[in-house]
């Protein structure tokens, strides 16, 4: 079984920056971001593979959010700068087993809590 912990979720203002971690138990997996607005279905933010070798982001947010990970410390992060008020969401960590990249809800196998991100106009 695998325990995933956010953390470094917080309020912000527009144009500042957040880092968001993840803290993953077990064994290591492929990993990724969702975010979840009010109102709004949870939606696929970016993701990692097992290695770190690759990645793929959502379109709409690239050049500003960065998946990253430290596979010593079970952890992956994303590094989200310019923040806007529309990137307001509770942020999901989850993890998937297999090799390559995921990016639908229904290939993840594990899924954290969320940490609430809210920014600031």
């Amino acid at each position: 079984q695998v325990q995933l912990v956010e953390s470094g979720g917080g309020l912000v203002q527009a144009g500042g920056s957040l880092r968001l971690s993840c803290a993953a138990s077990g064994r290591t997996y492929g990993m990724g971001w969702f975010r979840q607005a009010p109102g709004k279905e949870r939606e696929f933010v970016a993701t990692m593979n097992l290695s770190g070798s690759s990645t793929y982001q959502t379109d709409s947010l690239k050049g500003r959010f960065t998946i990253s990970r430290d596979n010593a410390k079970n952890t992956v992060y994303l590094q989200m700068n310019s923040l806007k008020p529309e990137d307001t969401a509770v942020y999901y960590c989850a993890a998937y087993r297999g090799i390559g990249l995921r990016v639908t809800l229904s290939e993840y196998n594990y899924w954290g809590q969320g940490t609430q991100v809210t920014v600031s106009s």
